[in-house]
């Protein structure tokens, strides 16, 4: 293993030894004896080399800074981000992508309030908002009707809306779907009722809730501000009051009861327009076939935001989500892999973007995806950096490892700069699918996470994650600038690569390759 990984190392440097002597001249001072051999010459330094702890320190501590007031999209902590990385771009000489006069790539967002107030009348009982309610969509309603149950409320079938007169009437569903696995799933379903509800002609869409996700965790995260992409006129449903309900140990099964009657009142979400930006540079690839492919680099740069916008684990005297770890940490490599990849172009050109949009429903990498700068079919492999922190300064820790294809060269560049690759950390957490990563699988490029090292969620995890304290001094700038080498590193040789990454025979994501790249 160590012979392996040495030589799969050393194929990648420079070589610029003389040969060592066997037979010399004895010399005048000491008869007989051999001059020592003439000294290997060291070893080419990686490009990679050349970055250095202070650099990566001083972009951690800007962007993390208390000036920046948690960079939540939408804000002006988040503008002041995308400059500084966008000045950052120019500086090194990437260039705007194709068809761009600048490094933004423009978001047109809408900032959602919550409902103030909601209650359920259901006989004598009164279910109230945060407690029992969580407003998801619509404006204001007093509503006064009969309920309809349809089952999931996602088809016309017998499951659904079949044989159903809804017109009018207050539609009740059940949460989730058949084969909601995690967040993505059980929200798309969600979105997807609302939108057949509203073409239904229903006055209100209910859900019953009683998923995986505990519902504290839902109520802290939709009854505080949220920024979305806008929904469409009709689409979606967007103005049909939508509402979940605390349904657990269903406690309310009286709600598919037909003929019940209930009172829904609620003051409605609001929305105003707002804008972002993702930044994108473009590094040009030096072989003349193979600059036509794209090896895309991500790292969201926004965070949670001040005070209630990121939670309730904050002071009076702390009230800054600094997001050092999440994702400065990331965004950080992310330029430092532009700085390195600039200064000796791989063979494939390299895209660099900081997505915005992230902590709010991975936003930035959902509208990249379906507004690429270069063509999806021509972008090869997406290498995502995010994380939630680092509890092993040993490993870096990559999600999706054995999955999607370059195995090989990640390994290599880790141990390149004194690092192992531990893959798929906490497994049961679905993590691949949570980061900007999934919005380009789902198109077919193979895409890992290359995160901070840790095996699990702990406590050395939890107390940073999403807390008031991650702030830029409480991180090791040693083991910083090591993951940042190897990030950009990885990036080369999978750049450098004669054939492309390939996701593994039967991954869930393996049919969208071969349909985007007409395998």
């Amino acid at each position: 293993m160590f012979k392996y990984a040495l030589a799969t190392l050393l194929s990648g440097f420079v070589l610029t030894a003389a040969s060592a002597q066997s037979t010399s001249k004895p010399t005048g001072k000491q008869p007989g004896r051999l001059a020592p051999p003439r000294p290997m010459a060291p070893v080419a330094k990686l490009p990679e080399s050349s970055i250095t702890r202070a650099e990566v320190e001083a972009h951690t501590r800007f962007l993390a800074s208390d000036e920046l007031q948690g960079r939540r999209t939408g804000e002006p902590g988040n503008w002041i981000a995308a400059r500084y990385l966008a000045e950052q771009f120019r500086e090194l000489g990437l260039k705007p992508a194709p068809g761009q006069s600048n490094y933004l790539q423009t978001i047109e967002l809408e900032r959602v309030v919550p409902a103030r107030s909601a209650t359920l009348q259901i006989g004598s009982t009164t279910l109230e908002l945060g407690k029992d309610l969580v407003v998801m969509a619509g404006g204001p309603i007093d509503a006064t009707g009969e309920v309809v149950y349809v089952g999931y409320g996602l088809t016309d079938g017998e499951d659904g809306y079949k044989g159903q007169d809804v017109k009018g009437k207050i539609v009740v569903a059940q949460g989730g779907s058949p084969d909601a696995k995690g967040p993505r799933e059980l929200f798309n379903a969600s979105n997807t009722k609302r939108k057949l509800a509203s073409e239904k002609g229903a006055a209100a869409l209910l859900e019953l809730y009683s998923e995986s996700i505990p519902w504290g965790f839902v109520n802290q995260y939709f009854n505080r501000e949220q920024v979305a992409i806008p929904v469409t006129a009709g689409g979606a449903g967007a103005g049909l009051s939508h509402v979940w309900v605390n349904n657990a140990n269903n406690q309310y099964k009286q709600l598919k009861d037909p003929g019940q009657r209930i009172t829904l009142r609620s003051s409605g979400r609001t929305r105003t327009s707002v804008t972002s930006a993702n930044v994108a540079g473009l590094i040009e690839g030096t072989d003349p076939k193979l600059k036509d492919e794209y090896v895309l680099l991500t790292a969201h740069f926004d965070h949670v935001g001040v005070g209630k916008q990121g939670g309730q684990s904050y002071s009076p005297s702390d009230s800054i989500f600094n997001g050092a770890r999440d994702n400065a940490f990331g965004t950080v490599a992310l330029l430092t892999a532009a700085k390195s990849l600039s200064e000796q172009r791989p063979k494939r050109s390299v895209l660099v973007v900081a997505l915005t949009g992230e902590e709010v429903g991975l936003l930035g990498s959902r509208y990249y995806a379906e507004h690429p700068l270069v063509p999806l079919k021509q972008t090869v492999f997406n290498l995502n950096t995010d994380g939630a922190g680092y509890n092993d300064t040993t490993i870096v820790s990559v999600i999706g490892l054995e999955r999607t294809g370059a195995k090989t060269e990640i390994e290599t560049a880790a141990k390149a700069f004194g690092l192992e690759v531990f893959a798929e950390p906490a497994p049961e957490q679905g993590l691949f699918d949570r980061s900007d990563n999934v919005n380009f699988a789902i198109k077919g490029i193979p895409a890992p996470t290359f995160s901070p090292g840790f095996k699990s969620f702990d406590e050395a995890i939890a107390k940073y994650y999403h807390q008031a304290i991650d702030n830029p001094e409480s991180l090791d700038y040693g083991y910083v600038l090591k993951f940042c080498q190897a990030y950009a590193h990885a990036a080369r040789l999978i750049a450098n690569r004669p054939n492309r990454p390939q996701w593994s025979p039967g991954d869930k994501y393996e049919p969208a390759a071969k349909a985007l790249y007409g395998l």
